[in-house]
């Protein structure tokens, strides 16, 4: 117990901002891209629909390094999208926070989208149809009828995102790297002090994680469960 006290007043906690500081922003991004590109492919033809709905769900079935690899060909400075925006802009992607961000949001983007379209399929469209009577505009109908009607899928949704985004590794040693103190996040930390044998430090973040993600989880249970108390259960 003295060895785990003092460990963790040697602690260095930059991988814990960085992740949470992560999560934080790529759950944002991915709120309103998901949610706008959820609209899109339920109004959208089926055919559409199954193209669309596959590359957009695509980063989620593939490994995070496959990820990485195409946002690395991307984004480096050896490609004609980096060297510009580089010159341009002096806008660096590669071995920076930004870089751990824009992986995180690819990863995490799938889960906010699927559960925001698979809440935005289940609404009766008879409250479509009363807000369309009311001289409603279809922006309108969407903000103040089918988001709030959405809202537990939503919030399920933008919850699994963050802790996605906060546990995201691959796509992110790829395209940020392990630069302590500026992308190195929690999970880079636990595969770095397990290479050199010290297990009780790693053991010390995976509780750390693991409190994290099980706070996620409850926060997720206890929306969902708040909006079906009413429901019946057979």
């Amino acid at each position: 117990m003295e060895e785990i006290i003092q460990i963790l007043k040697e602690l260095d906690w930059s991988p814990l901002f960085i992740s949470l500081k992560t999560g934080v922003v790529a759950m944002f991004i991915s709120f309103f891209l998901g949610i706008f590109a959820a609209r899109k492919v339920v109004k959208a033809t089926p055919g559409k629909k199954a193209v669309i709905d596959g590359i957009l769900t695509l980063p989620m079935v593939l490994p995070p390094t496959v990820a990485g690899f195409f946002l690395l060909l991307l984004f480096s400075r050896r490609r004609p999208l980096g060297e510009f925006l580089f010159e341009q802009f002096d806008f660096k992607v590669v071995q920076t926070w930004l870089g751990c961000v824009i992986a995180a949001t690819v990863i995490a983007f799938p889960l906010m989208y699927r559960n925001a379209r698979a809440a935005m399929e289940q609404i009766d469209m008879n409250l479509v149809y009363a807000g369309r009577t009311l001289g409603m505009s279809d922006t309108k109908i969407f903000w103040t009828v089918i988001v709030p009607t959405a809202g537990p899928g939503i919030a399920s949704g933008t919850i699994l995102t963050f802790a996605r985004a906060l546990g995201e590794y691959g796509a992110t040693s790829m395209l940020a790297g392990n630069i302590p103190g500026k992308t190195g996040t929690i999970s880079q930390k636990i595969a770095m002090v397990i290479q050199d044998g010290d297990y009780l430090t790693a053991g010390i973040w995976v509780a750390i994680v693991m409190i994290i993600a099980f706070a996620v989880i409850f926060l997720m249970n206890l929306i969902s469960g708040s909006k079906m108390k009413h429901i019946g259960r057979w």
